[in-house]
């Protein structure tokens, strides 16, 4: 026999403060495979078609649908409801500017993330679009294609404690992206051009290693990897004077 599932959902539209925040629940027979995204969409399409939450690609490469499942980042359409209990509490992601219920605005913080840390390559070299592709050893683009796979879906920002207390915190995501290019041959700024980014509180110094963004990835990215990696070239940049 099939559970009965209890959805307890966070409500509140900030279009309407006059109505304040509220946990809804909600009740839906479970079906064999069932994600999260699938039973949110049939409370939505079968009990209330006002509820607010985002989707895209239904296969953990957009990260739209990233929300609290019971207290922990999640991407709805990636979690099961086979692994979780007969209760569950959705919430939206912290530290994002809330769009309403469990949507979150996670476009606008990570575009100016990429804004301040300059998130292409850097070159004085002139494109040829005639010129064939560099070659690059396996284990290189290999390496920083690991940290290319982020989707941005802010799981691990808001699991951090510190961006949960500081708005300027890059987070995992960002010093990720650092990482990213700072191994990428293509990109030719020096380390001391990358310490002026991130060589503060604001940067790779602000975590406090609770490493929450490690455990937190859906795609399980090496997070702490990275974050070692950009650590150690930033206080080699900063003992050499930079």
């Amino acid at each position: 026999m099939a559970r009965i599932l209890t959805f307890s959902i966070f409500r509140y539209n900030p279009a309407t403060p006059e109505i304040p925040p509220r946990l809804q629940e909600f009740q839906l027979d479970e079906t064999p495979n069932m994600s999260l995204f699938i039973a949110l969409n049939r409370i939505r399409e079968e009990q209330d078609p006002s509820l607010m939450f985002d989707f895209v690609c239904r296969a953990a490469v957009c990260g739209s649908c990233g929300m609290l499942i019971n207290g922990r980042p999640g991407l709805a359409c990636k979690t099961l409801t086979q692994d979780l209990p007969d209760r569950v509490t959705l919430m939206p992601l912290p530290v994002f500017k809330l769009v309403g219920d469990l949507s979150v605005d996670t476009g606008v913080w990570f575009r100016h993330l990429n804004e301040n840390l300059e998130a292409w390559i850097h070159t004085d070299k002139v494109f040829d679009p005639k010129a064939p592709e560099e070659r690059m050893d396996n284990p290189l683009a290999h390496a920083i294609y690991e940290a290319e796979r982020c989707i941005e879906c802010g799981s691990c920002i808001a699991a951090c404690a510190t961006a949960n207390m500081r708005a300027d915190f890059l987070g995992a995501a960002g010093l990720n992206r650092v990482a990213r290019f700072l191994i990428d041959p293509r990109d030719e700024r020096s380390p001391a051009q990358v310490f002026e980014v991130v060589g503060t509180d604001e940067g790779v110094f602000g975590c406090i290693g609770l490493m929450a963004c490690d455990d937190i990835c859906p795609l399980e990215i090496p997070l702490q990897q990275q974050l070692a990696l950009v650590r150690r070239k930033m206080a080699l940049a900063a003992l050499k004077g930079k």
